[in-house]
């Protein structure tokens, strides 16, 4: 058979490849510690879990969802980011369902780009912003993220030819796989520049709580103030606090980081109503709206008690530490991550130039599982990415396995 030649750059996918490892390393013999996906050990909380399964014996939730059908959903996102972030959305015309952000980002390019064009990407970043420029025959001009910047790109760095030929950049803080958190004063730099080159600006946002109370001053000197909500908005500012009048921008969320609800597969799209609608357009095409009774599930997640995201956050903060500390015990040097779910580790010597092979050997030798570095982007080879998604114990038990293979 012969294939479009669109799937030529998707054959190498961080996620498969390490999905493969591990089940080699499974039928071998080996106990397997998966610390390679991002994907929350953790439960969603009961009144989330209640209010899907009170939705079953509804049989007006059992047939197909539309737009229209979804409006006490979007509501319930529009009254989320206004108390989150001051700023007011309309939910008829700024607010997009999504079967998972992933979704969203992955479309995005198909309204956006013509065959040609250029997408500016983090590099590294998270693989779907790069697919979904390849299935719509987009280029992609990828932004170098070095320690030496914060991890966060240059644009003056861009080359004038490629800003000309470009239509969009997507930016995505907290950042994975870095963990790296960007001020505000970055997003209003990026707005001004996409508002003077006509980019459209994406912000991927699944890590907007995911922030931890001791990087407090990591960014711009901020101090700490007495409301913890306060503070992480301004360490986990949002796209529009620096577009207010959402000229330029579009925002995704996900309800898999916050709310542990990364098998129920929902997030959401706020932004210019012009991009809400091109977007809409494009997820027609392609499918209609997850089952209600899970988008009455992700309502009662936002408007309920918050108590299980704070639960959350200082569950992988104590998991942060206990990795981080068994890491340097070791003589790894780490940094500690000030958001996210991640440890961003620079590989040791003689590993630094191949992290796939680094990940390959580990969870073949020890069945601990990592994500190279090098499938994030070119700029991610010499590192590698554990997810903190293990209990403290079996972390340490992780980090016990990583040193004997070390040595």
């Amino acid at each position: 058979m012969q294939f479009a030649k669109r799937l030529q750059p998707l054959k190498f996918n961080v996620f498969a490849d390490m999905d493969r490892a591990k089940a080699l390393a499974r039928a071998a013999g080996q106990n397997a510690i998966d610390l390679s996906l991002g994907s929350s050990d953790l439960p969603a909380a009961a009144h989330i879990t209640d209010a899907i399964a009170n939705s079953l014996s509804d049989p007006s939730t059992h047939g197909y969802l539309l737009f229209n059908g979804t409006r006490s959903f979007r509501e319930a996102a529009a009254s989320w980011y206004e108390q989150k972030f001051g700023i007011w959305v309309d939910p008829e015309t700024e607010v997009l369902p999504l079967i998972g952000s992933q979704e969203g980002t992955a479309h995005m390019p198909l309204a956006v780009l013509n065959p040609g064009d250029f997408a500016l990407l983090l590099d590294p970043g998270y693989p779907s912003h790069a697919g979904g420029v390849y299935l719509a025959g987009g280029q992609i001009y990828p932004m170098p993220l070095l320690a030496e910047n914060q991890f966060l790109p240059v644009f003056e760095d861009i080359p004038m030819p490629v800003l000309a030929q470009s239509k969009m950049m997507v930016l995505s803080y907290p950042h994975n796989p870095t963990t790296a958190i960007a001020p505000l004063a970055f997003f209003e730099k990026a707005v001004n520049f996409c508002r003077q080159h006509e980019l459209v600006l994406v912000h991927d946002f699944p890590y907007v709580d995911l922030v931890f109370d001791d990087s407090v001053g990591a960014v711009d000197g901020a101090c700490p103030p007495s409301d913890i909500q306060e503070f992480r908005k301004l360490m986990a500012p949002s796209i529009f606090q620096a577009d207010r009048d959402k000229s330029v921008a579009i925002e995704f969320f996900t309800l898999s980081k916050s709310y542990n609800m990364g098998g129920f597969r929902v997030g959401y799209a706020i932004g210019n109503p012009e991009l809400i609608t091109a977007l809409r357009q494009v997820k027609a095409a392609v499918d209609f709206n997850q089952y209600r009774g899970i988008l009455n599930g992700a309502s009662a997640a936002l408007t309920g008690p918050q108590d299980s995201v704070t639960t959350s956050v200082e569950t992988f903060r104590k998991r942060r530490d206990t990795f981080v500390n068994a890491l340097r015990a070791i003589g790894w040097e780490v940094p500690v991550p000030p958001a996210t779910m991640y440890v961003w580790a620079k590989l040791p010597a003689p590993w630094a130039s191949d992290s796939v092979k680094f990940c390959t050997q580990l969870v073949q030798s020890t069945g601990v599982a990592a994500s190279p570095g090098a499938g994030f982007g070119k700029s991610g080879e010499g590192y590698v990415r554990f997810a903190l998604v293990e209990s403290p114990e079996i972390l340490e038990a992780a980090v016990r396995k990583i040193a004997e293979f070390l040595n």
